[in-house]
């Protein structure tokens, strides 16, 4: 045989296509940061493949969501386990069956134990309303009009053993009005959330970002204790908000 005939040969060669990452996203409601995963992936801008969303709550409209976008929709009650560590030991081998290169807390609102977070520490990420590390835990918009704050927002972050404490990775920033709510406040901090999570996943599965005992990183550079991020005029106009 001839070396043409080699050349011909691996010419006529196919390459097996990559399968595209696999994400899991954790929810426990309505699943409107779902949604925004879901529709990034619909128009190739997630960079993966949603294979799995669970709930803990089974009637979580997220998973309706799931199922009409054709994604495996599983509940797991946390009621029916008798403590945290039973529950997440039984989370952990539902999300391990759909072998997922990143896991997406999407409004999951349980505290994970330290086994969990070690589990997946490092392809973990969480979106919290506010500016970290600014208001971490819960009602957080409550908490910035009671301290007269002219900036609020939202955040990605890697998920660690501490509460809303993991390495930021991407804010969106709002500039509080003088009549807002604390509705007001909710609706236009989840138009940001949903703007960046989904930015975030994708550079997490290109690689670009990454996790590390020191912190978070972009293209190798260490990311500043916020993480990058958007101003208020930039997602205001990514938005499509009145000025």
């Amino acid at each position: 045989m001839s070396t043409s005939d080699y050349s011909d040969t691996l010419n006529d060669m196919t390459p097996e296509p990559t399968a595209p990452p696999r994400v899991v996203v954790l929810i426990s409601g309505n699943g409107s940061n779902l949604q925004a995963l879901i529709d990034a992936q619909s128009h190739d801008r997630l960079g993966g493949e949603i294979v799995a969303v669970i709930s803990n709550e089974p009637d979580a409209y997220g998973l309706k969501r799931a199922r009409d976008a054709g994604i495996d929709a599983v509940a797991l009650p946390h009621r029916e386990y008798d403590s945290r560590e039973a529950y997440d030991g039984a989370l952990i081998k539902v999300i391990e069956r759909h072998e997922p290169d990143v896991i997406v807390l999407a409004g999951f609102m349980r505290i994970l134990t330290p086994r969990f977070v070690q589990r997946f520490l490092g392809r973990m990420m969480n979106i919290h309303p506010s500016l970290l590390p600014a208001y971490q835990g819960l009602n957080t918009h409550a908490r910035a009009l009671e301290d007269n704050v002219t900036q609020h927002g939202c955040s990605v972050h890697f998920v660690t053993e501490e509460l809303d404490g993991g390495p930021v990775v991407l804010q969106a920033a709002l500039n509080v009005a003088d009549d807002d709510s604390i509705d007001t406040l909710k609706q236009k901090v989840q138009d940001r959330e949903h703007l960046i999570l989904p930015i975030a996943v994708q550079w997490f599965l290109q690689g670009r970002l990454q996790f590390s005992s020191q912190g978070a990183t972009m293209d190798g550079h260490p990311l500043p204790l916020h993480g990058m991020r958007l101003s208020h005029e930039d997602a205001a106009e990514e938005l499509d908000e009145p000025s």
